[in-house]
């Protein structure tokens, strides 16, 4: 269970400095809950970690209600929607455009998704918290790093992807992938969601691009231990930007095959297909390579999503976004080496 004495000091840390809340804002806490199709359907230990989270997140809206006695906090819940970049309703999407900030600790993303945009496009300062677990807000947990020197490393690395045109990410697991970010930008996501209308992770420190449609061939090999309950490494083929064959991964391998039906040449899987984003993590205090949340954000790494990348510079919608993570990545921007074997040069 999540205990309120060791989490209440990286609450209150994130909804000052991260979120800038001010007081008399409208501040919102979101989470989604097990539908009776997921009681069935879902393995013990998954539901838990799901039930868990909501409960964390009910525990941050007390902590918010008692040390911001001036704003107006409210909790709300939703059915789960079973993956990644699914719009959550209506409602959902009314009560994110109304609030000041939002804090969404989620089992399933809603970053890729109209409802977050929209909010941002009404104002809404958000903080997207998929699979967040309690441990984050820690001592030395992620939640605490240096968000200062966050920024600035971001702001080197960004430029660089701003001027780059050919990209080749390889690593020791077996991932070999080309493509191209002409004419793309990248975007910081560094923690600091102060001004109206701003969105990203906590915890943070990426840096992120939309790569060109069309233009990833390779393979990313997505190592067992690095994804939630993989087992067996996992391989994604890429021809012309799309995925074409999804090997090994056992059960988790199996959803994804499922998902992405390779040999369906239909919407919407041609859109879940499809190579959205290339990543590279900043944040010396992430660790756990198991939490796509905090691994992406692991300093040195690179990840690769698939799916969604219109809310970010591409031009895919989807309804899908999901992204893995490579360790100990080597990074080549038109021939020059940017990262290698998980060091940033």
């Amino acid at each position: 269970m999540v205990e309120k004495g060791k989490i209440e000091k990286g609450v209150v840390s994130m909804l000052k400095l991260n979120m800038g809340l001010k007081s008399s804002e409208r501040l919102l806490i979101v989470t989604d809950v097990p539908t009776s199709a997921d009681w069935i359907k879902k393995e013990n230990r998954e539901l838990a970690e799901i039930v868990e989270r909501s409960l964390l997140a009910k525990m941050v809206y007390e902590i918010a209600s008692e040390k911001f006695p001036n704003c107006n906090v409210e909790f709300y819940t939703y059915p789960s929607v079973g993956r990644n970049g699914v719009e959550p309703g209506k409602e959902v999407q009314q009560k994110m455009k109304e609030s000041d900030v939002v804090i969404a600790i989620t089992s399933y993303s809603l970053s890729h998704t109209e409802t977050r945009e929209n909010a941002t496009k009404s104002g809404t300062r958000i903080a997207s918290m998929p699979k967040f677990t309690s441990e984050m807000f820690y001592p030395g947990g992620p939640m605490v790093a240096d968000y200062t020197k966050i920024h600035e490393e971001c702001k080197k690395i960004v430029s660089l992807v701003h001027k780059a045109n050919d990209v080749i990410v390889t690593s020791p697991g077996g991932t070999n992938l080309k493509f191209s970010l002409k004419g793309r930008k990248g975007i910081i996501d560094d923690g600091i969601y102060t001004r109206k209308g701003m969105f990203g992770n906590l915890p943070a420190g990426e840096v992120y691009a939309a790569p060109l449609e069309g233009t990833t061939n390779g393979n990313l090999v997505v190592k067992a231990g690095w994804f939630a309950n993989l087992e067996e490494d996992m391989t994604f083929v890429f021809k012309d930007g799309q995925v074409i064959q999804v090997n090994g991964g056992g059960r988790i391998g199996d959803g994804f095959r499922d998902i992405l039906a390779c040999g369906k040449d239909e919407e919407p899987y041609l859109s879940r297909r499809n190579h959205a984003e290339l990543g590279i993590g900043t944040n010396p205090n992430a660790r756990q390579p198991d939490n796509t949340l905090e691994a992406e954000k692991i300093r040195g790494t690179a990840h690769i999503a698939i799916g969604d990348n219109a809310h970010f510079g591409g031009k895919v919608s989807a309804d899908l976004h999901q992204d893995f993570v490579i360790p100990k990545p080597t990074m080549k921007f038109d021939d020059k080496i940017v990262i290698e074997n998980g060091e940033i040069l």
